[in-house]
């Protein structure tokens, strides 16, 4: 096979639940991302153009739901402040503040899901970085 017939389309990240409806509500509202795949015990939303989070009620799907994860979703965006501002307006769980690491030009902050998920939303502040993460910095 060629590499362009191995060529990955896109990418999802799957999530594990004891409940699904308030992290439902925290990606499909609160984040404002698009459901695209509902099959009643995992939902798949659009974060961008190829890349998805999908969330899956621990009983059915392929993993149990653990206590503590290790798992780490970045979302890159334009506007760190904006994105504090707004996520501290929903009372969604801050784990930080926003710092900025100047030895690998990056801004940002990590908060919770409803599942206990960290998330980071951050921002290169390198231009080149940025474009290659399909950001402006």
């Amino acid at each position: 096979m060629s590499q362009e017939e191995l060529r990955v389309q896109s990418q999802i990240t799957f999530l594990y639940y004891h409940n699904l409806e308030p992290v439902d509500r925290f990606y499909g509202k609160v984040m404002g991302f698009e459901l695209v795949e509902d099959q009643g015990f995992a939902r798949i939303y659009r974060v961008s153009d190829n890349a998805f989070v999908g969330v899956v009620t621990g009983e059915r799907g392929f993993h149990r739901p653990q206590e503590k994860s290790a798992v780490l979703i970045t979302f890159v965006v334009q506007d760190v402040y904006g994105w504090y501002d707004y996520l501290k307006s929903q009372s969604v769980k801050l784990l930080t503040g926003i710092k900025e690491a100047e030895t690998i030009q990056v801004r940002g902050f990590f908060a919770e899901d409803p599942g206990g998920y960290s998330i980071e939303i951050q921002q290169f502040l390198n231009p080149k970085v940025a474009r290659a993460f399909g950001a402006e910095s």
